[in-house]
């Protein structure tokens, strides 16, 4: 294998743990997020269903 110079999967994988850790931390901020990037981007939210088992 080739060493890379930007490698994709590992720096999605660094961002995604970094996420994860912020928002058990605060779980708030994962919701202030989502609602920034919602009017950013003018989409409105779904409503999601929970599937129970």
């Amino acid at each position: 294998m080739k060493d890379k110079n930007f490698d994709a999967v590992k720096m999605m994988r660094e961002i995604r743990e970094k996420l994860s850790q912020l928002y058990k931390e605060d779980p708030e901020a994962e919701k202030r997020d989502l609602e920034f990037t919602r009017s950013k981007y003018k989409v409105k939210a779904k409503n999601v269903k929970v599937h129970s088992k």
